[in-house]
């Protein structure tokens, strides 16, 4: 039991505010010689321990090798690089403008334009948090000149910026890919389905909510000229962006590049585009490559604070708990999906993505294998249900980022109810992936 006890341990010291990747290997320090002692009991000695803890954590040097080495997770800094050159050479603000030209005179116009846009920066970063602050930054104080409700504007605003999570190329798909090894390539076309979904939903619930309720999200007063001069200007801000998602993704579900590969060409191309539109200096570049590293570093710490974590994990012998606690519940199939479903949406609420992909899944994983469970679609569910963690209140990513660029005037409460019915939309899609795969192009086989 002693497993159990520290993943309860870590997860009230996380709540607590210490940082995440010295949680873990702390954790796993301290319940490490306490597994040891409680194995060794009553003949222990201060020799024996020693060299049983240091057995125990005798793979670790291999372990941080291999991350080193994986080269599936090189990707990670290149598409966060890639993220931040984009954001810093204003293409949401130019997206932004431009989609409001076209959608603007329709009720809700301005929303649908945001969300259109977040569906762009989320297949073009794929960073949650530029895309919520872009947006907010942008497009929030036009939505509230032109009268539209803050519950509306804030909800529109971090439901689009957290297509990022399952629009490729997302750094959650590439993360589940090392976790699940599955190619990552795969992972991207399987999420193309319920990203367009989701997003064709959120449209849809902008125009039904703006006609239903008039005064919502009233039409925007158009700028003088010509529809085929707005036309121009729009493609012209649309295209080049565009191109790059073309030439990312298209590399890699056309077989040309595997995902590393196709990150390097989306930082030439983001490199390319901040050129084009005249941003490109020695302290963009400089600032992108910090906050690469700073975000990277982060990442890779919290990875080898989880791998020392899960090696106690299996030490103490707690997965075969679990294990046989999942497989004896009724239902099987069923009840094992919906137990992971809900512990993951209940976990995002107040760790990370990352703590809960290298923590609780290489748990639940060897279970899954055991009841042929499909990996793919798995791990493409696990991604919807990691997306949805982000908008959930109080602790939702995305209520934090877009909270901190927000007017004074706009309040907390306004946010979380702005974003309950994107959540219940996320949710919608979850448990269509989970009932109706073949929609999705998965087989059908939970019976």
């Amino acid at each position: 039991m002693i497993g159990l006890i520290m993943f309860g341990a870590a997860l009230l010291i996380l709540a607590i505010g210490y940082p995440v990747a010295f949680t873990f290997g702390s954790v796993s320090i301290f319940f490490g010689i306490a597994a040891v002692i409680l194995q060794m009991w009553p003949d222990m000695s201060l020799v024996g321990i020693s060299s049983e803890f240091f057995q125990m954590f005798s793979m670790m040097p291999f372990r941080i090798f291999y991350i080193m080495r994986n080269t599936i997770l090189m990707a990670v800094p290149l598409f966060i690089f890639m993220g931040i050159i984009l954001q810093k050479s204003g293409l949401a603000e130019r997206l932004l403008e431009a989609m409001g030209t076209l959608f603007g005179k329709v009720r809700g116009g301005i929303a649908v334009s945001t969300v259109l846009v977040g569906a762009l920066l989320a297949a073009s970063t794929g960073v949650v948090g530029a895309s919520v602050v872009a947006m907010g930054v942008i497009s929030l104080p036009v939505m509230l000149k032109y009268g539209y409700s803050k519950q509306l504007a804030t909800g529109v605003i971090c439901a689009s910026g957290t297509l990022g999570q399952i629009i490729p190329p997302s750094i959650v798909l590439i993360v589940l890919g090392d976790v699940f090894q599955q190619p990552v390539g795969d992972l991207f076309q399987a999420a193309v389905g319920p990203g367009v979904t989701l997003i064709v939903l959120y449209i849809l619930y902008i125009l039904f909510i703006s006609f239903v309720k008039k005064d919502i999200a009233p039409a925007m007063p158009m700028h003088e000229g010509t529809k085929a001069a707005n036309l121009l200007e729009a493609l012209r801000a649309i295209i080049p962006p565009l191109t790059l998602v073309l030439l990312v993704l298209g590399s890699i579900f056309m077989g040309i590049a595997t995902p590393t590969e196709s990150a390097s060409v989306g930082c030439i191309g983001a490199t390319v585009l901040a050129a084009f539109y005249r941003r490109l200096n020695w302290k963009i570049v400089e600032e992108a490559s910090l906050t690469t590293v700073k975000i990277t570093g982060m990442v890779f710490a919290i990875l080898i604070g989880a791998t020392a974590f899960s090696m106690v994990f299996i030490y103490s012998g707690a997965d075969y708990i679990v294990e046989d606690a999942l497989l004896a519940l009724p239902g099987q199939r069923w009840t094992f999906i919906f137990l992971t479903m809900l512990t993951i949406m209940v976990l995002g609420f107040f760790i990370d993505f990352i703590e809960i992909s290298y923590i609780v899944i290489p748990i639940i994983l060897p279970i899954s294998a055991r009841l042929g469970i499909d990996p793919l679609w798995f791990s493409i569910l696990i991604a919807m249900n990691l997306q949805t963690s982000f908008l959930t209140p109080p602790f939702g990513f995305s209520l934090f980022f877009l909270k901190g660029v927000c007017p004074p005037g706009l309040k907390t409460t306004d946010m979380y109810k702005g974003v309950i019915p994107f959540i219940f939309l996320q949710i919608l899609v979850l448990i269509s992936l989970v009932i109706f795969p073949g929609i999705y192009g998965f087989k059908p086989f939970l019976e």
